[in-house]
């Protein structure tokens, strides 16, 4: 690998499976607060069922909208989701309903309402910590930013990555952590490093004033700052979940048979 060259592989078409679950971090703050009247007044608290599903709602929309699709009912589109049409519209009226009854919802607004929702109408600004295969893969999928989040930079501890870039974004070392995050704003932290040195690294990036992680870490982090939105991403824990799955689907057919 040469200085400035990009690495000769490409994730760019691998599929980002957690970036769902991610942008729902995003939007899970605690103590939500808006301002009305010159007051500041507490937010409606939505459940985590709910936001969870905003994501699968958006990403449906948009399969609509490239579609040609411009008008969809809340019949058609539990259908298509597999999800009741009175959970959709259940859902929606949590953020204004968005609906017209006898219209059905605009597929268009309603895609760019939610995104609202989401806060995907906003540019998030991402650093990676480790520049490993993950690390790499994270940096080569080019439709993160399609949702406006854009990694900017990466950082590793390995000298020979020093300069290299992936997909254009330069690899850092280490100790240009404090001057890089004074020079750049930085909305998130993916950790994609070893577990012996997540709860240090993200402790540094908390003091640098990151309060957005996005931890791929095989550890639960322990913050100085019990405010900063993480999201844990345990890709084993995934494997184990589908394992069980497996099993009892051999079990259920061993006892029909």
């Amino acid at each position: 690998m040469k200085r400035g060259k990009r690495f000769p592989w490409s994730w760019r078409d691998e599929p980002a499976r957690n970036i769902d679950r991610y942008i729902v971090s995003i939007y899970n703050k605690k103590d939500k607060q808006t301002e009305k009247g010159g007051h500041f007044v507490q937010e409606k608290e939505i459940s985590q069922a709910v936001i969870r599903r905003m994501p699968r709602y958006y990403r449906y929309l948009g399969e609509l909208l490239d579609a040609g699709v411009e008008r969809i009912s809340s019949n058609e589109l539990s259908r298509r989701m597999d999800v009741t049409a009175s959970q959709i519209r259940q859902d929606l009226n949590n953020f204004g309903g968005f609906g017209q009854q006898g219209y059905g919802y605009n597929v268009k607004y309603l895609h760019e309402e939610i995104g609202k929702v989401l806060g995907l109408n906003e540019r998030h600004n991402i650093i990676v910590m480790g520049a490993g295969n993950l690390g790499q893969a994270l940096a080569n999928y080019m439709k993160f930013e399609k949702h406006g989040f854009v990694i900017i930079g990466l950082f590793d501890v390995n000298p020979a990555l020093d300069g290299m870039t992936v997909r254009g974004i330069r690899i850092h070392m280490l100790d240009e952590l404090e001057r890089f995050c004074a020079d750049h704003q930085v909305d998130i932290a993916a950790l994609t490093l070893p577990k012996e040195r997540a709860d240090a690294i993200a402790n540094r990036l908390v003091g640098l004033g990151i309060h957005a992680i996005w931890n791929f870490a095989h550890v639960d982090l322990k913050l100085i700052d019990h405010d900063v939105v993480v999201e844990n991403v345990h890709l084993s824990d995934s494997l184990m979940q589908l394992s069980y799955n497996i099993v009892k689907q051999k079990r259920a057919k061993g006892q029909t048979e």
